[in-house]
């Protein structure tokens, strides 16, 4: 393995959901992320998204020589020239903001930089890829959509229904993004992206982060590395490799309570999905296994340029184009 070329890399991980802590802090500075988007609300209503944010606040004062908040992409830079790892705050639902168009501004002045939509089910805003009906982006939807391009708040799509993604995709003046998804090609699953949608996010300059949870993929739970890599290789050839990262979904730390909390609608209500047994890849288990995803794609005879842009500086591109920096 190269080490050096991971110790070099910025990696820029666009999901991560784990049990947030110091152990998991550890663990992002042993794997060498530079930056990760981290997932702080799901299901959660106003107040309790709130105090998410208050709690990464206190964990940016209480591990400043393990984490620093990100604001802007320069704040990415300087976590590289720091060795720390640098925290994007994102959501995976709109429920965050109590559907009160104002306070928008009031969490982005917070940190906040990357939301979701919907996340499995409908909501005021529109509809989730578990959703038996999917009416599309509502009104409300569209203001939405408004505001976060005014703010410069990148949209995820991931868990986001087709028609709801399509019509935030044609509607939105900025690049949105799949932060965490994997191709339908490859494994039939409502959170899989088929060639159409890929395409459609990609031709309106639009983003692809490609996940490695192991029930999407090809292999399930038998999945290795190069399963993993054989997604992203898919993906490229479908897109190009300029509109395409990492975004794993690692859930380290979480156990059972968690996923029931994930796989029901509302976090209580009925349940949208069975996942099995959750076995990260072969190699990749960890995150402080990521420089041996380096070292897979330098197996592969990835040119260091791919690598460099898949591994994280497509992701830092574009975050500056829709942080507007």
């Amino acid at each position: 393995m190269s080490s050096s070329l991971h110790d070099d890399l910025i990696v820029i991980d666009g999901l991560i959901v784990s049990s947030w802590g110091p152990r998991v802090f550890g663990a992002l500075r042993a794997g060498g992320i530079t930056a990760a988007n981290c997932t702080c609300s799901i299901w959660e209503d106003l107040a309790a998204s709130m105090r998410a944010i208050a709690d990464w606040k206190t964990w940016f004062r209480d591990h400043a020589g393990q984490i620093r908040q990100v604001y802007t992409t320069e704040d990415i830079r300087r976590c590289k020239r720091e060795g720390k790892t640098g925290i994007i705050l994102g959501w995976q639902n709109t429920s965050g903001f109590g559907d009160y168009l104002p306070l928008v501004q009031v969490y982005r002045e917070l940190g906040l930089r990357i939301v979701q939509l919907t996340y499995n089910t409908a909501n005021s805003v529109g509809s989730g890829c578990y959703e038996t009906h999917d009416g599309g982006l509502t009104d409300f939807g569209r203001e939405l959509v408004t505001e976060f391009n005014r703010l410069g708040i990148l949209i995820d799509l991931s868990h986001v229904g087709p028609k709801t993604s399509a019509d935030a995709i044609a509607f939105s003046q900025q690049p949105v993004a799949y932060s965490h998804c994997l191709p339908a090609a490859l494994k039939s699953h409502p959170r899989n992206k088929s060639d159409e949608q890929l395409r459609s996010i990609a031709d309106k300059s639009g983003f692809v982060g490609v996940t490695m949870f192991s029930p999407f993929l090809k292999r399930g739970g038998a999945s290795g590395i190069d399963d993993y890599i054989e997604a992203m290789e898919y993906v490229m050839n479908v897109v190009g490799e300029d509109q395409v990262g990492i975004g794993t979904d690692f859930t380290e730390g979480h156990g059972a309570e968690f996923f029931r909390y994930i796989t029901h609608d509302k976090g209580y209500g009925r349940k949208l999905t069975e996942f099995g047994e959750i076995n990260n890849p072969e190699g990749l288990q960890h995150i402080r296994d990521f420089p041996n995803l380096t070292a897979a794609l330098e197996r592969r005879r990835w040119p260091e340029r791919r690598i460099r842009k898949i591994m994280g500086e497509n992701w830092a591109r574009l975050l500056k184009q829709v942080w507007r920096e």
